[in-house]
């Protein structure tokens, strides 16, 4: 249903009936995944910097700013390079070829 690359791959769809008969689908929930991460870099954030130019700098991908959320247990990821996160020091993950970190 999603692509590999994307933080949803893999992730069960479930439906729930409704009282009037109809069936919604939604997605059952996205843990954070847990234990080691092989990491490839580690990014100290600067001045005005956007977490989707840091992702296509590291991992080539733009839209892969979610395993960088991921690596650093960002519930927001942009949430990571705010004013107050200057100087902060990211984690940024190696992909595995299953689309998780």
């Amino acid at each position: 249903m999603f692509p590999v690359t994307s933080r949803y791959n893999g992730i069960e769809v479930a439906k729930i009936k409704l009282a009037d008969g109809r069936e919604i689908a939604y997605l059952r929930r996205r843990f954070l995944p847990r234990g080691p991460i092989t990491l490839i870099a580690e990014h100290f954030v600067t001045q005005n910097e956007r977490l989707d130019n840091i992702t296509a700098r590291y991992l080539g991908d733009p839209e892969q700013f979610w395993r960088v959320a991921d690596a650093n247990d960002a519930m927001q990821a942009e949430s990571l390079t705010t004013a107050d996160k200057i100087g902060r020091s990211l984690r940024i993950p190696l992909p595995t070829a299953q689309g998780r970190i």
